[in-house]
């Protein structure tokens, strides 16, 4: 394994660098497409494990619709084909001959999904209706990068119908803190939640909600989106509903999503000089116990209290790796779990078995001397427990710091543009709700992330005139 690049100075290649030594991605044959490593999809698997259950709470149930999807429905909703339309990859031959209507390899399936929602929903009695489903989802990117934007990812999404729109919101808004909750309480990462400008919401919708990181080099990163859809969509497939009085109406509707991405916000949220750091609640191994020995009777003794130790451990629901890989010294075996973060590390040897103890290392911890805990075996479990809800809170203490000291209250635009260039970091100032003054930020590789509730600015930050709310300004991934 090379050693990482600078993260301080170097944070793009110090990215491309994780993912390579902590064997999470591999490029695959097709531009833009990445092979999940198991570390990685194992990752995916726990996020998934956890939503999955969350958003079955809220009622919604999984089906899974088709990957292909029939052009003619894209252009039934004017404004989404427009948004997707460069993205789009489209099937135009099969089975050795052109197909009569083009197939589009799904962006997202609101259209499909809508198609089909006017099949089941026909009294106020469906409604709600609230369905998920996991699949991938092809946007021909021409700058990919992995888990941030690449052609091919992974997702949830979500999509619901409503008698009422105030039914439509509030659903949009429950899962929007649903993705809140989950992402700071188990990704560590604190968040910034707020709407979309305009110019900024999905294709197709009256309202996006967003919730926004800000990465360790200062950028910022759309971790979740949460949509109330126009009624064009429930108009476009002829989605209606008799009503309490015998009336035909339409449903108003929801989307909202989570991707592969979280990932890509993990790693550049947790890691250091040394590799990535993972929280345990999401880690995949939350401990990973090392052996050490040099005789082959000591290998045999070690081993086995090791494997007793790992049961223990896991009949506490603790997720553990044994390492007994003799390919490897102990020495190689610490470098590889510490670039792939795993939260703890155990070490046993002959004396500590002598001495009933092991010893604890905390990935976390950047001080050698706190680093290493020698530990009674009698009380390890416990101890265990303890240091690894210690690590998943410091992670997000440590997060939720930097991102309140890169929050800068700015007024206007040329005040603060330079250090916006030169240093990145989040500026909250007031807009005026103009497209042209949004527009100026976009010559700085700058955009609004989100609308806040509040307003403390009393002036647009680039107009003369009257902040109608507070923005969250920031160049992002």
């Amino acid at each position: 394994m090379k050693k990482l690049a600078d993260i301080n100075n170097d944070f793009a290649q110090w990215y491309q660098d994780i993912l390579t030594e902590a064997e999470l991605v591999d490029q695959s044959p097709v531009k833009g497409c990445f092979v999940l490593r198991p570390y990685a999809y194992s990752i995916w698997e726990n996020i998934q494990k956890i939503l999955d259950k969350k958003i079955k709470q809220t009622g919604t149930q999984n089906a899974y619709f088709p990957l292909l999807i029939p052009e003619s429905f894209l252009k039934k909703e004017a404004k989404h084909v427009q948004g997707f339309s460069p993205e789009l990859a489209v099937v135009t031959h099969a089975g050795g001959n052109k197909l009569e209507e083009p197939l589009v390899i799904r962006p997202t399936s609101e259209t499909m999904i809508y198609y089909m929602f006017s099949r089941w929903i026909k009294s106020w009695r469906d409604l709600p209706l609230k369905i998920n489903q996991w699949a991938n989802v092809v946007r021909w990117e021409m700058r990919t990068r992995p888990f941030l934007r690449t052609t091919e990812f992974l997702w949830q999404e979500g999509h619901t119908a409503h008698v009422s729109q105030q039914e439509a919101i509030e659903f949009a808004q429950s899962i929007l803190n649903l993705y809140k909750d989950f992402v700071e309480n188990y990704l560590a990462i604190p968040v910034i939640a707020g709407k979309k400008s305009d110019s900024e919401r999905f294709a197709g919708a009256d309202i996006t909600m967003t919730i926004e990181g800000l990465m360790q080099d200062g950028k910022a990163l759309q971790l979740c989106t949460s949509h109330v859809l126009a009624h064009s969509f429930s108009n476009a497939f002829e989605i209606q509903f008799q009503d309490k009085d015998n009336n035909l109406s339409s449903p108003y509707c929801t989307s909202w999503g989570a991707t592969t991405r979280l990932i890509g916000a993990l790693i550049m949220s947790h890691g250091d000089q040394n590799g990535l750091i993972m929280p345990p609640k999401i880690a995949p191994i939350q401990v990973v116990i090392v052996p050490i020995y040099k005789t082959e009777e000591d290998k045999n003794i070690v081993l086995l209290k090791a494997s007793e130790i790992a049961k223990k451990l896991e009949n506490k629901n603790i997720s553990v790796l044994l390492d007994s890989d003799d390919q490897e010294t102990p020495g190689a075996k610490f470098f590889k779990w510490e670039i792939k973060g795993v939260p703890v590390r155990l070490e046993i040897g002959p004396k500590d078995i002598q001495n009933n103890q092991v010893v604890l290392v905390n990935r976390l911890e950047q001080d050698k001397a706190k680093k290493k805990t020698f530990v009674s075996i009698d009380n390890l479990e416990k101890e265990v427990e303890n240091l690894l809800e210690n690590i998943q809170q410091e992670l997000f203490k440590q997060a939720k710091n930097r991102l309140e000291k890169n929050i800068n209250k700015a007024e206007k635009l040329v005040d603060f543009v330079k250090n916006l260039e030169d240093k990145n970091g989040a500026y909250k100032v007031g807009w005026c709700g103009s497209s042209e003054c949004e527009a100026k930020l976009k010559e700085h590789k700058a955009s609004i992330r989100c609308l806040l509730d509040t307003k403390e600015n009393k002036a647009c930050f680039f107009c003369s005139k009257s902040s109608t709310t507070d923005i969250i300004v920031a160049k992002a991934y």
